[in-house]
């Protein structure tokens, strides 16, 4: 008996981030990923608009991580009558509450800023979601292993496939009428400091995969080695070092890198801040799932001793007043909010300091701006002159690059009727196309916003 599916490409087509994807099945709605679009003031604007598919209709969302442009619209969903399950890994579902938690907390206190400063066009601005949202939202969560079969009905099945990039990180395999579709999420690398390599998909009829990095390799640097050649930088110039880092997983990252490096005598003692609540959270994550990364107790704990967990507010303005030289890590990884934006007010428009972007910096994002070389960057309804130093170390990217994300189509056994190019700028789309068709011979389409695509199963 054919079945029509229609698969809705409703985030994550063209842009990077908004990953969210609708099978639409007579038996059941499945959901795969809810994120929030970052970036470009065109994409920010459409978190606002409601979903172009009635959200009470949704039986379940499927979560490949818990990253907010695969997360954060969930509250929004919940707000316009989802009530059905949300499921994912249990790490990823611990990540997706300490980020929809602080991303709520940074809603409503940005909303009350603004309305207090009054540099705010609505009248009066509301947050994007609150904290009670957030509270609704982790009660429809269901956790479920990863390399387990889990039965959605009589003709659909999924399985969650460890996938690197952040912890509890998956793809998602889902057999529907005994076709394969595959939504890779966001690929790790192989050779991580912290995970294990990504397992690979061995059969996919419909794949959908992720185009982050499809057109670039990661520079072959010597991660260590630049980091240390930054640090005696900025100890010699008496600066500081301010690090915009994603609370989750890069952070960790950093963190053990720095630790490794002190413990090998590559680096003197130089104190190490991180200043990132929900990066706090974070690292209790890797504590309770150690089965899913790669430290062992007592690295964890060497680790955590060594550098400065600030707790308070009161604490980074104590940090920001220190005039020894230091490191300081802080979120958000594209300076799009955060407390990095407290350190960078104070702090770059003095050439002493050194501003050091480690991961993708999305189109339209002041990460991206001082990665271009900005002169000033705008902030708190204000513009601050650029005259620190900018540098990027583009290797500790979390994601595969696209020898990478080639590498783990590679185990495919079967030649997939269609694969689909998702969560990637245009260049990088169009690239990653042209490559897969020569590399493999498939049929690739780069979908657009709002795209409907009917499927016969």
């Amino acid at each position: 008996m054919t079945q029509l599916a229609k698969i809705h490409f409703l985030g994550g087509v063209g842009t990077v981030t908004g990953s969210k994807f609708l099978i639409d099945l007579q038996e059941k709605k499945i959901l795969i990923d809810c994120g929030v679009f970052q970036g470009l003031k065109e994409l920010r604007e459409q978190n606002w608009q409601e979903l172009l598919f009635n959200a009470s209709l949704i039986d379940v969302v499927l979560l490949t991580h818990g990253h907010l442009d695969h997360v954060g619209y969930l509250p929004r969903l919940v707000q316009q009558g989802f009530s059905g399950k949300i499921i994912g890994t249990a790490p990823t579902l611990a990540i997706a509450e300490i980020i929809l938690n602080d991303s709520a907390k940074i809603y409503e206190e940005e909303a009350e800023k603004a309305n207090k400063e009054k540099y705010t066009k609505h009248q009066p601005a509301l947050p994007f979601f609150t904290k009670k949202d957030v509270e609704k939202t982790i009660s429809f969560f269901e956790s479920n292993q990863e390399d387990k079969w889990i039965s959605l009905s009589e003709n659909i099945k999924y399985r969650f496939q460890y996938n690197g990039h952040i912890i509890g990180a998956t793809f998602i395999e889902l057999d529907i009428y005994s076709k394969r579709f595959v939504f890779s999420g966001d690929i790790g690398r192989t050779d991580d400091y912290l995970l294990d390599d990504p397992k690979k998909p061995a059969w996919a009829d419909f794949l959908f995969i992720e185009s982050t990095y499809g057109n670039k390799l990661h520079p072959e640097e010597n991660v260590e080695a630049v980091l240390t050649k930054i640090i005696k930088e900025v100890i010699d110039k008496k600066g500081n070092l301010i690090i915009p880092s994603f609370a989750v997983e890069r952070l960790q990252m950093l963190m053990y890198v720095l630790w490794k490096l002190y413990k090998e005598n590559k680096i003197p003692n130089i104190p190490i801040y991180v200043d990132s609540p929900m990066g706090n959270n974070v690292l209790d994550v890797f504590k309770r799932f150690s089965k899913w990364h790669k430290l062992s107790e007592s690295e964890y704990n060497a680790m955590c001793n060594h550098i400065n967990i600030i707790q308070s507010y009161r604490e980074t303005w104590e940090t920001i007043d220190n005039k020894v030289s230091k490191i300081v890590i802080a979120g958000s990884g594209m300076v799009t909010g955060g407390r990095v934006l407290t350190y960078l007010q104070q702090l770059i428009d003095e050439n002493a300091t050194t501003v050091l972007l480690v991961g993708y910096q999305a189109e339209g994002t002041r990460g991206r701006q001082l990665q271009e070389g900005a002169s000033e960057i705008r902030f708190y309804g204000k513009y601050y002159p650029v005259k620190a130093t900018i540098k990027s170390i583009e290797s500790l990217s979390a994601h595969a690059d696209q020898k990478g994300l080639l590498n783990w189509m590679s185990s495919i056994k079967n030649i997939p009727e269609k694969v689909y190019l998702i969560h990637g700028e245009p260049t990088s789309l169009d690239a990653f196309r042209v490559k897969i068709k020569n590399t493999y011979k498939w049929n690739v389409t780069i979908p657009k916003l709002n795209d409907i695509e009917e499927i016969m199963i």
